[in-house]
């Protein structure tokens, strides 16, 4: 019998998606592959959200610092 993993998609993964697409989207309407050649890049609140959603992904909300 095959064994099957079931996905679980959570609230953090679902935001992070969301950030992903807008930040994609962004790229695209400014004709960019990336957001380092953007000159917005340090001061973007877009990309700043992004960044903090891929990070709540990661440790799924509990806070805390990044650990390796």
């Amino acid at each position: 019998m095959a064994k099957t993993e079931d996905i679980v998609i959570d609230e953090w993964d679902i935001k992070l998606d969301q950030k992903l697409n807008e930040l994609k989207k962004c790229q695209e309407v400014k004709g960019l592959a990336s957001c380092n050649p953007c000159d917005q890049f340090f001061g973007c609140e877009l990309r700043k959200k992004y960044v903090i959603a891929v990070y709540e992904s990661m440790n799924k909300g509990s806070g805390g610092g990044f650990e390796f």
